[in-house]
């Protein structure tokens, strides 16, 4: 998978930011209405009272974000892993984490890659944060997002069908 960064031509017309108030969020769309709204009316709110970093896809030619996610801190109980992987860890109660809470591209943006750029920023900047983070979490919306995270080799959480995670081994070897 080294070639995930740089895998599309197209990557160039585009750069990831934090959101910013130079942000037009009111045309976004795409399509799902619970995130289209989260994105439109409460990112900004989110950002500014620091509950979640969202982060923005702009196309740079026309300044339109073509796309966006968050990232927050999270946690993760040791019992909700794989005992192959809580056999070689500290027996914690919480473990700590990093969750991409959202992640959606719009609907004019679409089938270019940019969800798959979105989310190999999302772990690079997990990977390069200076806070101690065991894996990155995500709450597939459908079993469509769930597909789409399981071919970046995110793991089922035992006993929930949508909730996935990805090992900081993992995500180090990926963008190595």
């Amino acid at each position: 998978m080294e070639n995930l960064i740089d895998s599309s031509d197209a990557f160039k017309h585009y750069l990831i930011e934090p959101l910013g108030k130079k942000h037009n969020r009111a045309v976004f769309c795409c399509g799902v209405d619970k995130l289209d709204n989260y994105f439109q009316k409460h990112a900004g709110q989110d950002a500014r009272k620091r509950m979640a970093a969202p982060f923005v896809l702009v196309e740079k030619s026309s300044g339109n974000i073509a796309g966006f996610y968050t990232l927050s801190s999270t946690s993760i109980k040791l019992e909700e892993l794989p005992i192959e992987i809580t056999k070689k860890l500290p027996k914690y109660p919480l473990l700590p984490a990093t969750l991409l809470g959202r992640l959606a591209v719009d609907q004019n943006h679409r089938q270019k890659g940019l969800g798959e750029m979105l989310l190999i920023d999302a772990l690079y900047r997990s990977l390069q944060s200076e806070i101690a983070t065991l894996a990155v979490v995500v709450e597939a919306k459908d079993d469509q997002a769930r597909s789409f995270y399981e071919h970046y080799q995110f793991s089922r959480f035992p006993d929930y069908y949508h909730r996935l995670f990805l090992m900081m081994d993992t995500i180090e070897k990926m963008l190595a």
